[in-house]
């Protein structure tokens, strides 16, 4: 086994959030204020708080507005600076709310912590006019948006606002509101972190290890199959995928149970865990490659999702899964033609030895039916593609054995700010699936999420089952609102939205 890198250095933290009840301009001690506006029929509008702090400074914000020609979309801001005085703010930041919706919320908080990068600490009512929805979403945007990895000899180049005060807010509901933001922006930020480290660092060894840590850190219960018991039980797709690499490969489990639910039902997330992805002997084009670092995009979104699930207090049992490998090129790499046989039984030629990630996935969901009864089924995946061409980089897709499933997915991903787009299981193509020598091949050819998709049903027994294919999300492409420019972590809100609601599985199962 080659030397591991030298051990990732310290890496920034978000923000740290406090609540105060003190209105905006009472505030003493903050380096920048940042306050609301919207625009009505052409006019700027003051939100709470702006127009007693403008006055307090001795200016005229409207007219400044106005004068910038402010369109007051969500996320827009208008900078204006303060002349010096004694423990008082040397910048003001007028945020836009657009139509103050928690999409709006959510982009204000991620435009404010660009905005003040490098600082100190800022105040803002932005969150004061709306409802809980709103603060939670502000506070997401707000942890997203300051997002930094580095690994850099001197440090990184910005680093977030230290300290973030919430003005006008107070009292256990706005806690509470606060508190699930955290939650929710910290998982995609943890999703985000996994999938940005190098894969010089990142190994199925490493990836595990990061599992038991987090299982330490938040009583999750923890198991992990190193190569010898994966082939002991027989996980031909895991370790086909793996053995041509000099990382040997893993099946990483994790387990949530509430502490009134222990006869819940129990969900299962499968998380493709693929550290790095040249192709194998069906080897990518360099570019192709660049990215790859952020195939086990899905498993860093499971592994997010179970650390997070206790403090948004879910109700449900969890079972997290992430089969992880590196699908490198070497002397006992899968040849194109090799058949490999899944946990329980069921057999795939592999035509191509690029489409591994639904090969890995195929054992986690057999072991996950064999074993974990579980009342639904998800998994998630950059797996083909095929979906980026068809959807683009801001929307992943998804497909669904179950409408009410599919409804419960979408609905949620809507709400955290993570889209998602149903896509169809056209059962037409199930012919393409067909292999001379085996249950069925991997790589069918014709509309490729689709026909991936096939595939992988077929390891879902009659479980209600969703796969979300985030390949098209798995990288923004530029930095926007609360996306940065890289490995995006894409998925974690979403699911987390939807376990931790009030009642996930209803009309489901």
């Amino acid at each position: 086994m080659p030397a591991r890198a030298a051990v990732l250095p310290a890496q920034v933290s978000p923000p740290a959030f406090a609540l105060s009840g003190l209105a905006s301009h009472e505030l003493a001690g903050v380096e920048a204020l940042a306050l609301p506006f919207t625009v009505v029929d052409g006019r700027p509008v003051l939100g709470t708080g702006a127009a007693e702090t403008g006055d307090s400074l001795g200016l005229d914000l409207v007219g400044l507005l106005a004068s910038r020609r402010a369109k007051g979309t969500g996320g827009e801001v208008v900078a204006v600076p303060v002349a010096a005085q004694d423990a008082g703010p040397r910048s003001v930041l007028l945020v836009g709310l657009g139509a103050s919706t928690s999409n709006d919320y959510r982009r204000a908080g991620a435009a404010v912590a660009r905005a003040v990068f490098d600082h100190e600490s800022v105040a803002t009512t932005v969150p004061a006019g709306g409802d809980a929805d709103a603060l939670t979403a502000y506070v997401v945007g707000s942890m997203l948006g300051s997002f930094v990895f580095h690994w850099r000899s001197g440090g990184p180049e910005h680093t977030p606002v230290r300290r973030m005060v919430l003005a006008g807010l107070s009292g256990p509901d706005h806690a509470a509101a606060l508190e699930r933001g955290l939650a929710l922006g910290g998982a995609g930020w943890r999703s985000r972190m996994l999938a940005t480290v190098p894969s010089n660092l990142k190994s199925p060894e490493w990836l595990a290890e990061q599992a038991a840590e987090l299982a330490d850190e938040c009583d999750l219960g923890y198991e992990v199959w190193d190569e010898a018991k994966l082939a002991k039980q027989g996980f031909g797709g895991i370790l086909g995928v793996g053995q041509g690499s000099a990382t040997p490969p893993r099946l990483i489990r994790l387990d949530y149970t509430p502490s009134r639910g222990r006869r819940t039902p129990r969900v299962v997330l499968v998380g493709k865990g693929i550290t790095f992805d040249t192709g194998g002997l069906s080897i990518k084009p360099a570019e192709g490659m660049t990215t790859m670092k952020r195939d086990m995009t899905g498993g860093a979104v499971v592994i997010a999702v179970m650390g997070a699930l206790g403090a948004l207090g879910c109700p449900l049992r969890v079972t997290g899964l992430v089969p992880t490998a590196e699908n490198a090129v070497g002397g006992s790499s899968l040849r194109p033609g090799d058949v490999i046989t899944h946990y329980g039984g069921r057999t795939s030629e592999v035509l191509n030895t690029d489409a591994e990630g639904r090969l890995v996935l195929a054992d986690a969901m057999a072991y996950a039916l064999d074993k974990l009864d579980p009342a639904v089924l998800v998994d998630v995946a950059t797996l083909t593609g095929m979906i980026k061409v068809a959807l683009g980089q801001w929307t992943g897709g998804f497909f669904a054995n179950r409408d009410p499933l599919a409804e419960a997915l979408a609905r949620a991903g809507a709400a955290a700010g993570e889209p998602l787009w149903r896509m169809p299981l056209e059962p037409d193509y199930e012919d393409t699936l067909t292999s001379q020598v085996a249950d069925a091949n991997n790589a069918p050819g014709g509309p490729g999420a689709i026909t991936a998709a096939l595939f992988l049903q077929h390891f879902a027994g009659d479980v209600p089952w969703a796969h979300l294919d985030i390949a098209s999300t798995g990288d923004a492409p530029t930095d926007s609102f609360e996306w940065t420019k890289g490995p995006s972590g894409f998925g974690a809100r979403a699911l987390l939205t939807w376990l931790t609601g009030p009642d996930p599985l209803a009309g489901i199962a």
